[in-house]
């Protein structure tokens, strides 16, 4: 990861910010963003306290013009973008409805965030890679993208669009040295997974204990590999 320049989305807390610092500790320069300022600045010191160089951007990555302003800062800083990672997400309503009762403005939010989120900073990204022909994005899946779960509403149906827009950029990028891969990092002790499961009795993974898989995408190691859905606890994928 030395000198690798890691773009990284939804950065200021639970696996953002756990990858965030992992990366800082190998040597990656970064470009993060949030929607939340205060949070975004914590992690930034955090980061650079490890020896990173970090650029931290408050935007909303479901604006395109946010999407634009960010990415532009971030290649003006370090000329180009080796890895993109697709974190930025929103639960909706806690505790989250039915679809029968789903509220029409939530509904649509969730998607705009965590569906389009994705597409438009991969789309805003791929160019400069396809131009060195050579880039890693992650974009970041869920079980409830996998299964249809009653209750997970939205959150659930964007990320089996998540799902399938990894799939689509992966199909569409084939011929290139420029590969889309999706991780699952499971359950974890965050801030949203508290929301969802507000009576969570069993134990939780770390966001710090997930990011392995992440680390191994983004580097040369995974070259040739496009495409693919990993899970972080299946040590035999890496």
């Amino acid at each position: 990861m030395k000198n690798k320049v890691v773009m990284i989305t939804g950065a200021s807390k639970g696996l953002g910010r756990a990858l965030t610092l992992s990366f800082a500790k190998e040597g990656a320069k970064l470009a993060i963003c949030s929607r939340s300022a205060k949070g975004l600045l914590t992690v930034k010191e955090e980061a650079e306290n490890l020896g990173a160089e970090v650029l931290a951007v408050t935007a909303d990555i479901s604006n395109s013009r946010d999407v634009e302003r960010f990415t532009a800062m971030a290649e003006e800083a370090y000329g180009h973008i080796d890895v993109l990672i697709n974190n930025a997400s929103i639960l909706g309503p806690s505790p989250m409805p039915m679809l029968l009762d789903y509220p029409e403005e939530d509904f649509v939010e969730v998607l705009r965030v965590n569906a389009v989120s994705p597409f438009l900073v991969t789309r805003r990204v791929i160019p400069g890679m396809l131009e060195r022909n050579v880039g890693s994005i992650i974009n970041v899946t869920s079980e409830a993208g996998h299964t249809g779960y009653a209750g997970w509403g939205a959150y659930g149906i964007s990320k089996f669009a998540v799902e399938g827009l990894t799939q689509t950029w992966a199909e569409e990028l084939s011929e290139t040295n420029v590969r889309v891969n999706m991780v699952d990092p499971g359950e974890m002790d965050t801030e949203m997974h508290q929301l969802a499961v507000p009576n969570c009795d069993y134990p939780l993974a770390k966001p710090e204990d997930v990011v392995d898989i992440f680390l191994y995408l983004a580097s040369d190691k995974s070259a040739g590999i496009n495409g693919q859905r990993f899970e972080s606890h299946s040590e035999e994928e890496l």
